[in-house]
């Protein structure tokens, strides 16, 4: 959870280098706390709008897009490849594959290599 906090901490920080692991974790628990809102959603059913995903999704908007933005720079590449969001299915596998990637040793254009806490 320390990586997840450590994010929403930095929510709007899109400058630096994110760790792969930092980018992962928090990407697992926000796939966990969504599907475990969904499910809330679907039990309480107002008026078949999911209010609590809706409103969780708003919240951590920001935070992904600052997590993702560093990933990318710690890759070496600017934010601008976020725009690959917006290409279905090829583009999406284009950023999953530079998110998956090992950042670059040492230092590069976007400072230091980011330092991983157990």
């Amino acid at each position: 959870m320390d990586w997840y906090f450590k994010v929403l901490s930095n929510y709007a920080v899109f400058h630096g280098r994110a760790h792969r692991r930092e980018f992962w974790m928090f990407m697992l628990v926000n796939i966990i706390l969504f599907g475990v809102l969904i499910v809330l959603d679907r039990i309480v059913a107002w008026q078949q709008v999911a209010v609590f995903s809706l409103i969780y999704a708003l919240l951590v908007f920001l935070p992904s897009l600052a997590v993702q933005s560093r990933r990318l720079h710690d890759t070496d590449r600017t934010a601008k490849w976020l725009w690959l969001w917006c290409i279905p299915v090829l583009g999406w596998l284009m950023l999953l594959a530079f998110l998956s990637q090992h950042g670059t040793e040492g230092e590069n254009r976007f400072g230091l290599k980011p330092k991983a806490f157990s």
